[in-house]
Order: structure tokens, then C-alpha cells, then sequence
């Protein structure tokens, strides 16, 4: 029997497991899986470096596919008009999804006495509850239940009958409702607006608090490719250093448009222009260097609290839209711009979702 297994969907993912990784006593780091699925992110070269990390006793790259890979499926997300053949419809769905991705799936995860999975909402998850395998549901991003709720947003109207369904494995729900999740981690259960009885408190800040400088080095030869490639990028420009951070929202024209105004806005401090620099998210395919070619774009290939861990590094202001920056610590000021904000740009109700639920 193995000891833990992590499925990772993100860099943040790998992040987080590095987390509680390094939060363990040294005699028992080094035994534990990682897992990288590629089914929405490029991780690049990133198994490679965590072949070579301590962390970790083995990486295994998993080929997970999205539910428009099998025609099969498609049949089942027909809205019949009633209840419970939409119900009926669901059962059916929820089990052959978890067979048809059966045959991609890298691992015994039999094997393992804790399985530690991010976005059990993908495949992964209805595959692991087609198995009756129990595991550990970890939080997507930091706080992000509090924004949007998946479980209850995508099962809305007679949620407490579905939840029930999930409970038995009729059907299948993310986030602590499957019958085989044993629970699952969140960074802060008071701001979560819904409750599940399976949430458990593990604040990502205090597993951070306990990093060594050593530890901190660990996660920069991991994460960061070209280190002195990065050192010299933040190192450019004038003191004011003002961090964007990029987000795939809506179309590309869009898109650029929303990232010019929040240059605009707020990239000067006390009048005078800072040295704006732009993190993309992994998933964003805005080419910012082209785009914004008067400021510095970073690699999107690392998760942003990295950044924490450069030496001597200070960002006077962090701004993003709808990813939580409270990860980043090394800033003097952390804007979340948020709902009210992207309400200039799209219709409301595409991202105001608990307040639909």
C-alpha cells in the first residue's frame, strides 16, 4: 500500500500539495504521487522538475478527457422537461462517464491510502464514485466557494433532493456531496455562504507560515524555469512595481480591452506610472506581449505565490478581477476587483452565479 496520492489540475494544485507536503514531518515527505492532469492545463515541463523534487516519489502525467470526448454522453444532456427523467437521465450519465474514463486513467488509485483530489467536479471525480473509491476533495482556489459555488450553482432547484441522490451514488455532486468524498479541505469556512457538513478548515496561509527558507527554495527549483530569466524581469523598472494579474474572461477583443482599463486605471501610484507587470493565467491565450508591449509579461507557468519567495521583491499594488490575490503577501496594496467590475463588460448573471443559486 502506498501512502498519498495528489490529483492536480493547476499549478496552484501543485502548489498546495507542496504545502502539505513540506507540512509533514521529513522522515515522511518524498512517498507521495503527483499526479498532472492535462485535460485544461499545459503544464510544459513541469513533470520533468518534479521527477526531481524531494517531494515527491513519483510523477504521472494523466491524459483525462473532457465529457464532449465520448458522443456517447452527449445524448444525456437533452433537458426532457420533467424531473425525474432528466433524474433518470443523470444516473445513467453520471455512471458511464465514470467507465468510459476508465481506460485513461494512469494509476491504481486502489493502492493508495489517501487520495487527495482538486476539482473532483472533472471526470475524476465521477470515475472515483464508479469505483466506490473514497477520497480527499481539496478547494479549486483560495476562497473560491465563497465567489462561486459550483456544487449549488449547477445543481439549482430541488438541490436538497439531488445532494441526497449524490449521497447514495445516483448521481454525482463536486465540492463534499458525493457519497465516496470523505471531505474536503477549504481555506476558510466562514466565508463560505452555503455550508456541507464535509468541510474542513485548512487555512492555505498557516501551511505557508510554516515554510523554511530551505522549503521556499524548493518550491522555486519546482516551479520556475528560468529563474534568472524571472530575476531579471522583476528586477527592470522603476520602484513602483505594479502586479496585473491576467484571467481568460470573455472574448479575446474583450478581453484586451478589460486589461488596457485596469492598466490604465491602475498602473500609476500618487500620480506617476508605475512598472506595470502582467502575470497571465495559465489557461489565457491573449498574446499580452504583443498586446502590451510597453510592460513586462511573466511567464503564466508558475502559480503567483512563487513570487512570495523572491528575496527582496515588493509589489506596491496587486490587481485582479476575479482570482484571489490574498496569496500574495510580498504587495503593499491587493485589489479584488470582483463582480461590480466585470459588470461593465458582460451580462451579470455570467458571473454573478451565487446569486443565482
Amino acid at each position: 500500500m502506498k501512502d498519498r496520492i495528489y490529483v492536480c489540475h493547476t499549478y496552484y494544485h501543485v502548489y498546495v500539495a507542496c504545502l502539505k507536503e513540506l507540512a509533514l514531518p521529513a522522515a515522511k515527505r518524498g512517498r507521495a504521487t503527483l499526479v498532472l492532469s492535462t485535460m485544461s492545463n499545459d503544464f510544459g515541463n513541469l513533470r520533468e522538475r518534479a521527477m526531481r523534487c524531494p517531494l515527491f516519489e513519483e510523477t504521472v502525467l494523466f491524459e483525462e478527457k473532457v465529457d464532449t470526448f465520448f458522443p456517447e454522453l452527449q445524448k444525456y444532456h437533452t433537458d426532457r422537461g420533467n424531473l425525474f427523467l432528466n433524474m433518470l437521465s443523470r444516473m445513467k450519465y453520471t455512471k458511464m462517464l465514470g467507465r468510459l474514463e476508465k481506460p485513461y486513467v494512469p494509476v491504481d488509485f486502489r493502492q493508495y491510502r489517501d487520495i487527495y483530489v482538486f476539482c473532483d467536479s472533472d471526470p475524476i471525480g465521477y470515475y472515483l464514485n464508479y469505483e466506490k473509491i473514497p477520497y480527499h476533495a481539496l478547494e479549486d482556489g483560495l476562497n473560491c466557494i465563497q465567489y462561486y459555488d459550483t456544487a449549488r450553482y449547477d445543481n439549482r432547484g430541488h438541490f436538497e433532493l439531488k445532494a441526497w441522490m449524490a449521497a447514495h451514488n445516483l448521481i454525482f455532486i463536486q465540492n463534499g456531496y458525493s457519497r465516496y468524498c470523505l471531505d474536503m479541505e477549504i481555506n476558510d469556512r466562514s466565508v463560505v455562504p452555503y455550508p456541507c457538513d464535509k468541510y474542513i478548515e485548512v487555512p492555505r496561509a498557516k501551511l505557508v507560515e510554516r515554510l523554511t527558507e530551505e522549503d521556499k527554495d524548493i518550491l522555486i527549483r519546482l516551479f520556475v524555469e528560468d529563474l534568472d530569466e524571472l530575476l531579471g524581469q522583476l528586477a527592470c523598472g522603476a520602484k513602483d512595481k505594479i502586479l496585473v494579474l491576467s484571467e481568460p474572461l470573455c472574448d479575446l477583443t474583450v478581453r484586451r480591452q478589460i486589461f488596457a482599463d485596469i492598466i490604465g486605471e491602475y498602473g500609476q501610484v500618487d500620480g506617476r506610472q508605475g512598472q506595470v507587470l502582467i502575470k497571465p493565467h495559465p489557461r489565457d491565450v491573449l498574446d499580452y506581449a504583443k498586446e502590451f508591449a510597453g510592460h513586462i509579461v511573466l511567464s503564466g507557468m508558475f502559480p503567483m505565490e512563487i513570487l512570495n519567495f523572491i528575496p527582496g521583491l515588493r509589489f506596491r499594488r496587486v490587481v485582479s478581477v476575479f482570482t484571489v490575490p490574498n496569496g500574495i503577501t510580498c504587495a503593499d496594496e491587493v485589489l479584488f476587483l470582483g463582480e461590480d467590475f466585470m459588470d461593465k463588460y458582460e451580462a451579470p448573471k455570467l458571473h454573478r452565479q451565487n446569486e443565482q443559486i
